[in-house]
């Protein structure tokens, strides 16, 4: 039976699905989250998140022995909610277009179980023109579609819902204020915007990040070249100077939706977006720059290298797009002998971090992970911090 406090979360096993499921639960809503990953459907209806998610744990159990929240395959079950959120991926392809054929057509599927009464709120990051096209597919069954990107930190997500704005538009008075209305349970503040302006917002968010990391690490590859110190130098930029204060570090700018959205808001822009591409450039080439550079400087067939951190980002178990993993495999392909090490991600060929330390020659902070920070390194190593994260010892 249909009931206003009920809300189904498609894609709701997911690193943005289930932590949005956890809160609104802890807000008295009955909470479904449909997904097709078995394996974190059984995970979570057993009270274990699948993922690294800060303040979780105890949340999902409380909820659970509560039955506020389970997860479950059967799409079906959005005809008893009053609210239809959609957390599902919205991938590139190998060519970095948006591959979002999967993402509209999944919406023919859905239509057969809505009614005139649904509020069905997308979201996932999409390009402009997306949600009308979803609209025009299940206008005939329900008319109330919004668009509410999401904008939290992974691994952050419980902990920051509660503090950021949130983005709602709608194809209709009734679908924006209905949706506002429940972001404003969780949330400080709601924005109303029209549904193109919500979707280039998101996608302008993660373009500028994007490319603010490629700036950062374009000005590393001239100091390493140079044999400079890029971490001091930015330091002293920033010291006191407020116009240099959002300088981010060098790093590898990774991950599923960084790269995913800038070459989304470029298809857009008919390929024309020519700082998206030219941050791809610097960003996905950093791994290919460390190893020209070691190389050049020493025999690397004659070296052991230890790769310290998987993960994309740091304190998280997630490898989707870590530019860790491609350095891994860069530096394999050309038989280079290469230990690795994380704290979170298992793995059967990873070894302890001290032990990896004492192993290699050279020492790669590929991602800052807490429990680097105070390894104790030798000076006799040669140690790569793109972060400007470990002192040497």
């Amino acid at each position: 039976m249909f009931n206003k406090n009920n809300i189904c979360i498609i894609g709701g096993a997911g690193h943005v699905g289930a932590p949005l499921g956890l809160v609104l639960s802890s807000k008295g809503y009955n909470v479904v989250l449909i997904d097709k990953d078995k394996k974190n459907i059984k995970s979570l209806n057993n009270g274990i998140m699948p993922f690294l998610e800060e303040g979780s744990t105890k949340l999902l159990k409380k909820m659970i022995i509560k039955k506020k929240i389970y997860a479950t395959q059967n799409l079906s079950e959005v005809k008893k909610s009053k609210y239809i959120i959609i957390c599902v991926g919205t991938p590139i392809n190998s060519q970095l277009n948006p591959n979002l054929k999967n993402f509209v057509n999944f919406f023919y599927s859905l239509k057969k179980y809505l009614n005139k009464n649904h509020i069905i709120i997308i979201r996932s990051s999409v390009y402009p023109g997306v949600s009308n096209k979803v609209f025009e597919i299940i206008k005939n069954r329900c008319r109330n579609l919004s668009y509410c990107p999401e904008r939290i930190v992974q691994g952050k997500a419980i902990v920051e819902l509660p503090k950021l704005s949130q983005i709602v538009s709608g194809k209709n008075t009734r679908a924006k204020l209905e949706s506002g209305k429940l972001f404003k349970k969780i949330s400080k503040k709601i924005i109303y915007t029209g549904i193109m302006e919500a979707e280039l917002i998101k996608l302008f968010s993660n373009a500028y990040r994007y490319i603010n990391f490629s700036i950062s690490n374009q000005f590393y590859m001239i100091c390493k070249n140079q044999n400079i110190d890029f971490h001091k130098i930015r330091k002293i930029m920033r010291d006191d100077y407020k116009r240099n204060a959002n300088i981010p570090m060098a790093g590898f700018a990774a991950g599923p939706c960084l790269l995913k959205d800038t070459m989304q808001l470029s298809s857009f822009y008919n390929h024309k977006f020519s700082l998206g591409h030219t941050a791809m450039s610097i960003n996905e080439g950093l791994p290919k720059f460390l190893i020209k550079k070691l190389n050049k400087e020493y025999n690397l067939r004659k070296k052991t290298i230890g790769i310290l951190g998987l993960s994309f980002k740091s304190d998280t178990d997630d490898l989707r797009d870590s530019l860790s993993i491609k350095l891994l495999k860069q530096l394999k392909a050309r038989k280079i002998k290469t230990l690795q090490s994380d704290e979170y991600y298992k793995d059967k060929h990873n070894i302890d971090k001290k032990l990896l330390v004492k192993k290699s020659d050279i020492i790669i902070v590929a991602t800052p992970h807490k429990a680097y920070k105070n390894l104790k390194i030798s000076k006799n190593k040669i140690l790569v911090d793109i972060w400007g994260f470990i002192e040497k010892k």
